[in-house]
């Protein structure tokens, strides 16, 4: 059973950063994370609703709400994020003004797609609402929308949704199940200040009734699963739920209806109550293979949603490499985007991820599809990683070994067919030296990818 807890930001991106929250809230971090974010069973789903997340493996995370306002600035600060309301201490009335700001002008969803269909990713996931309670899509059950609230006046996840779909992209939503705005919504000793003691929702309610929050949430997912058609993956967001029998009732309840109006539909653990069917280390890769399906969320700088003044981007080679570890593991990379309030992914966004779908649209054969690897790291050198499919290796060497020498050394059981570089069209064999347990391939002079190259060994045997 989880319990609703000192209430932290799990997305923190460095230890000054966690040092800071853990000082204004209490130590907790540690506490939701692990249970939170690691699913315990994949009972609820088949084979079949993970052939597509298998397949996939690379998405895109898309932070988009009211804290793109600001930028990242609010009063002379500049290193707020997606927790502006919380890290600012911004009452909900103040908060609010920022949706008559929020004017998604230069919104265009088939460039969102495109952009991720040119990265090589499989799948989108967009915040529909996130801890501060405004909704990106049009609600009947809160005029704190996109809608009724901000200037734009439409809904930008129908035509998300669509441009997914023509794309090829499956189309996923992400609902925090934290809402600072709702008066129901139980507001711990966390978030009650001396400047608001009863909240940042402005709603004194010492009596908030979880279940009727519930409620209400149930209501928008089953918006969200009826009205824009397929949607993969329900990634829920800090979501402990206070000990009880009826709390756990209804979050049963709600994890019924998910499966009833989509049974093809994922679900994460970050919902407390549902086991979820996979899990979602943040912002840190597993030093190994884990024994259930995952999903590893990161940020392409150090916040989700969009700040002006950060401009410590990973680099092409970084994202392609955590992608490449990240699948040698068995897990998916799920690589976050902040756009503008505009609507507009930043362009240092876009450049890396088109530099990442360059080298997918050559390698990519060794990501799609492919699985954890049976082999030791310890036993590969050179090789970086090795992802797997049935009857092949597929060697990842960031670094070109000077001797042009690769060793495989558990080739144990197993008869080499032909081995040659992925990016060769020609697929021209490399020479191969055999030994009873290892392999030894003998490479040209020079890398075919500075980033990572890929060697294919292709074999039979078990």
């Amino acid at each position: 059973m989880l319990f609703l807890i000192a209430e932290i930001p799990r997305k923190v991106v460095d230890c000054r950063a966690l040092i800071r929250f853990r000082k204004m809230a209490g130590d907790g971090v540690g506490c939701v994370s692990r249970r939170m974010c690691m699913a315990k069973s994949t009972k609820t789903a088949g084979k079949n609703k993970f052939d597509w997340f298998t397949k996939a493996r690379f998405g895109m995370f898309v932070h988009w709400g009211l804290y793109a306002v600001p930028a990242g600035e609010w009063k002379g600060r500049k290193d707020y994020g997606e927790w502006l309301q919380f890290s600012a201490n911004i009452h909900g009335e103040e908060y609010e003004k920022l949706a008559k700001k929020f004017t998604a002008a230069k919104f265009d969803a088939d460039k969102w797609a495109g952009l991720a269909s040119d990265a090589g990713m499989k799948y989108l996931v967009v915040t529909t609402k996130h801890h501060d309670g405004f909704c990106l899509f049009d609600t009947r059950h809160t005029d704190f929308n996109i809608v009724k609230a901000s200037p734009y006046g439409r809904d930008p996840l129908r035509d998300l949704a669509r441009a997914c779909r023509k794309n090829g992209i499956m189309f996923c939503v992400y609902y925090s199940v934290k809402d600072w705005h709702h008066p129901e919504y139980p507001t711990s000793s966390t978030w009650r200040t001396k400047a608001h003691p009863d909240g940042f929702h402005g709603f004194p309610n010492p009596a908030a009734d979880y279940v009727k929050y519930l409620d209400y949430m149930q209501a928008q997912l089953r918006e969200l699963l009826t009205n824009y058609g397929p949607v993969g993956i329900i990634w829920f967001d800090w979501g402990p739920i206070p000990e009880g029998a009826r709390y756990m009732k209804k979050a049963r309840e709600i994890e019924r209806m998910i499966h009833r109006l989509q049974p093809a539909c994922l679900i994460n653990p970050r919902f407390g109550g549902i086991e979820g069917d996979y899990g979602t280390p943040e912002q840190e890769i597993p030093k190994g293979a884990l024994p259930k399906p995952f999903e590893v969320c990161m940020t392409l700088n150090d916040h989700w949603g969009f700040n002006k003044y950060d401009h410590n981007w990973k680099t092409a080679a970084t994202v392609v490499r955590n992608l490449v570890d990240v699948v040698n593991k068995g897990g998916n990379y799920l690589l976050n985007v902040g756009p503008t309030e505009e609507g507009v992914i930043p362009a240092e966004s876009m450049k890396i991820l088109r530099q990442v779908g360059k080298w997918l649209k050559t390698n990519g054969e060794s990501i799609y599809g492919a699985v954890a690897s049976p082999i030791p790291t310890r036993w590969i050198e050179d090789i970086k990683a090795i992802t797997v499919k049935p009857g092949r290796y597929y060697l990842h060497v960031f670094d070109w070994p000077k001797d042009r020498k690769l060793f495989l050394h558990d080739f144990t059981n197993k008869r080499l067919v032909t081995a040659y570089l992925l990016a060769d069209r020609k697929r021209k064999p490399l020479a191969a030296d055999i030994y009873p347990q290892s392999l030894m391939l003998h490479l040209p002079a020079s890398a075919p990818d500075p980033i990572d190259s890929v060697v294919v060994v292709e074999w039979k045997g078990r």
